[in-house]
């Protein structure tokens, strides 16, 4: 899983250079419920360590919870219907 900063993204798109890129290992999945997970910084200017441990902790709990997961496939299903402040109110963050 890749992530990037918006500015780049809107200027590169699928070109703009990851920020932060996280590997998920399955193997233990089935046998032990376990997945492994390493990620790495690609530009530590860009992105500290609180930030990239905040972004794959918020990454987990949308993937890992039923509602918030509803979010990601509105997203990438009926993006037109997507809100970002949704977002924000589901990980009780501050509308913008």
């Amino acid at each position: 899983m890749l992530f990037t900063g918006l500015e780049d993204y809107k200027a590169r798109g699928t070109q703009a250079s990851p920020y932060f890129a996280a590997t998920f290992y399955t193997e233990f999945a089935e046998s032990k419920d376990l997945v492994l997970i390493r990620g790495d910084i690609v530009f530590t200017s860009k992105l500290s360590d609180d930030e990239a441990k905040w972004l794959l902790e918020t990454t987990q709990s949308l993937y890992l919870n039923d509602t918030r997961y509803k979010l990601v496939e509105r997203f990438n299903k009926e993006p037109r219907n997507f809100e970002f402040k949704d977002v924000l109110q589901a990980l009780d963050m501050p509308v913008l």
